[in-house]
């Protein structure tokens, strides 16, 4: 088993030195601290874990976590995965502190401002797609507050990793589907959450994507956003068909599937029909025959591995293998759940 003696001896360096990287204590050169944990992962150096159980208890580390909605079924999933992991951590003497706000940028300031108050130490976020979000993030990595963001990524930050799907990935996926789904010429309709949110605007850059490059028979009508609100979303849906009386097909990027669902099942029109997830109310509509397939991405998994990740670097000071953690996509159909 690799030492800090062995690895203080490769890199050149005093063990003081080695645990300061390994624990993110005090000020290290940046391309000393980079040397010494390319070593570590080279050796694939692994801390003993009854010191990680006693330092953990000591320090008595505070993870915040802040998702969306209240209201948000595939959220309620990923919260299910933190519960999960949390009630490991409790045993490292680990709490954790969640917060659940709307698409708005200044609630989810206001709610990480709050956790930072309650003194924690890492944040796991679904980041709404802002500017001033991406400047917190960066605020909070200079004062050694790690932050991974989940299910959604934001571009240009400091954060130490993103955990959830392949967004662009999914989007390319559900154009592949309405193309083998569809003959001929194709209306297709999107129902998204946010345009604010990339994950919402990635998947539709994938749809675009293929469509453009390789079905340009499947034209896009009209894109609508719901927030990720069943009612409002209900209401859009009912809007895009009645306005789109020659719609072929609807595909949600986002949240909302069940009250869009509910439009496009009283309107009584036979559309193909793609949603991401599989929360209880997705799969009754699957069942139903309204909807024709759904892109699953791991809710459970995406809330789980995000603390995980954050538990490791605060405990051993372990970047993770990559900067982008994707779980699998699958593809449900009602012949298969």
């Amino acid at each position: 088993m690799t030492t800090i003696k062995e690895i203080a001896d490769l890199a050149g360096v005093s063990r003081g030195t080695v645990d300061r990287v390994l624990n993110n204590r005090g000020s290290v050169n940046p391309k000393t601290a980079e040397k010494i944990m390319g070593i570590v992962r080279a050796m694939d150096y692994r801390p003993n874990r009854a010191g990680i159980t006693l330092a953990a208890q000591k320090k008595k580390y505070k993870i915040g976590v802040i998702l969306f909605s209240e209201n948000n079924p595939f959220f309620d999933e990923v919260m299910e995965g933190v519960r999960i992991k949390s009630s490991e951590l409790q045993d490292y003497g680990v709490a954790t502190l969640t917060r659940r706000v709307e698409f708005d940028v200044d609630a989810q300031l206001t709610a990480i401002d709050e956790l930072l108050s309650e003194g924690i130490h890492g944040l796991m976020l679904a980041p709404y797609n802002h500017i001033r979000i991406q400047e917190k993030i960066d605020e909070l990595v200079a004062l050694q507050i790690p932050v991974v963001t989940v299910n959604t990524d934001i571009d240009g930050s400091r954060r130490l990793a993103y955990v959830g799907s392949d967004y662009f990935r999914g989007g390319c996926t559900a154009a592949g589907l309405f193309a083998l789904m569809t003959e001929g010429p194709v209306e297709l309709g999107v129902i998204t959450g946010s345009s604010n949110v990339l994950c919402h605007t990635e998947r539709i850059r994938g749809l675009r994507h293929i469509l453009d490059e390789s079905y340009p028979r499947i034209r896009i009508a009209d894109i609508l956003e719901n927030h990720d609100d069943e009612f409002e979303s209900y209401a859009l849906t009912k809007r895009l068909l009645e306005e789109n009386p020659g719609l072929d097909a609807v595909f949600f990027a986002a949240a909302g599937v069940y009250g869009g669902c509910r439009a496009i099942r009283e309107s009584g029109r036979r559309l193909k029909v793609i949603t991401f997830d599989d929360v209880p109310t997705t799969l009754e509509m699957l069942k139903d025959g309204v909807i024709s397939a759904t892109i699953s991405q791991q809710p459970i998994r995406q809330g789980s591995r995000s603390l995980d990740i954050l538990f490791e670097y605060l405990t051993s000071g372990i970047l993770p293998e990559q900067d982008q953690n994707f779980v699998e996509h699958s593809i449900k159909i009602r012949e298969n759940i």
